[in-house]
C-alpha cells in the first residue's frame, strides 16, 4: 500500500498497522513527522546529526511498544513520540553537562518554587509501585545507565529497563496531572 497522505488513512489505520509489524507504516510516520521531531533537538541547542539520531531512538522505542501490544494512545501519535523525544534530548543534555565542568548557563539559585515542586513530585512517586519508584529514583536521581538498572532489577535487557521507564514516567505525570494544576509548576 502506498502511504500519500493522511486523508487516505487515518492516524487510528497508521497506528494499527504500526502495532501489526508494518514498517512501511512506521516509514511514513518517520517521514511526516520528521521536521517537527528534529526541530525540538535543533532549536535546543542540538545538532541535525543528534536531532535524527534522537528521532530515530524515540521511533524505535515507539515501534517497541506499539508492536507489544502494551501501548494504548491518550494522545495523538505526534505527541507521544514528540515527548519521547523531549525525555531522550532532556537525557542527553543532562549527560553533556555532566561531561561538561563548564555550567555557565546554570545559575545556582535556591528557590522555594522548586522545593515545593520536588516535594509534589515525591509524594506522586511514593503513589507508585515498588518497582516503579526504583526504576524512577535511580534513572533520575542516582543517574545510573538503562544497563545498570536492569541488572539491578533483573530486566531482560536495557529495552526492558527503557520501557519499563517510559510506563513509570507516564504514570507519574499522570498522578501529578491529576492531583495538581499546571499553576503548581509554573516558573
Amino acid at each position: 500500500m502506498v502511504y500519500r497522505s493522511s486523508s487516505v488513512m487515518n492516524e487510528k489505520e497508521i497506528f494499527e498497522r504500526i502495532c501489526k509489524g508494518d514498517e512501511k507504516a512506521l516509514e511514513f510516520v518517520y517521514q511526516k513527522y520528521y521536521r517537527m521531531m528534529t526541530k525540538l533537538v535543533i532549536t535546543n541547542s542540538g545538532s541535525e546529526e543528534e536531532a535524527r539520531d534522537v528521532y530515530q531512538d524515540a521511533l524505535v522505542v515507539f515501534w517497541q511498544k506499539a508492536t507489544s501490544r502494551n501501548l494504548v494512545l491518550t494522545s495523538k501519535m505526534s505527541t507521544y513520540i514528540y515527548s519521547i523525544c523531549q525525555n531522550l534530548w532532556r537525557k542527553e543534555l543532562d549527560r553533556k553537562k555532566r561531561l561538561s565542568s563548564e555550567e555557565k548557563d546554570t545559575p545556582v539559585m535556591v528557590d522555594t518554587e522548586s522545593a515545593e515542586r520536588e516535594r509534589i513530585l515525591a509524594k506522586c512517586i511514593d503513589q507508585l509501585g515498588e518497582t516503579c519508584k526504583k526504576v524512577l529514583m535511580f534513572y533520575y536521581f542516582e543517574e545510573m545507565s538503562m544497563q545498570d538498572i536492569a541488572d539491578k532489577l533483573g530486566f531482560a535487557n536495557t529495552d526492558t529497563a527503557k520501557t519499563k521507564k517510559y510506563k513509570c514516567k507516564k504514570k507519574l505525570d499522570e498522578l501529578v496531572k491529576s492531583q495538581y494544576s499546571e499553576q503548581d509548576f509554573l516558573d
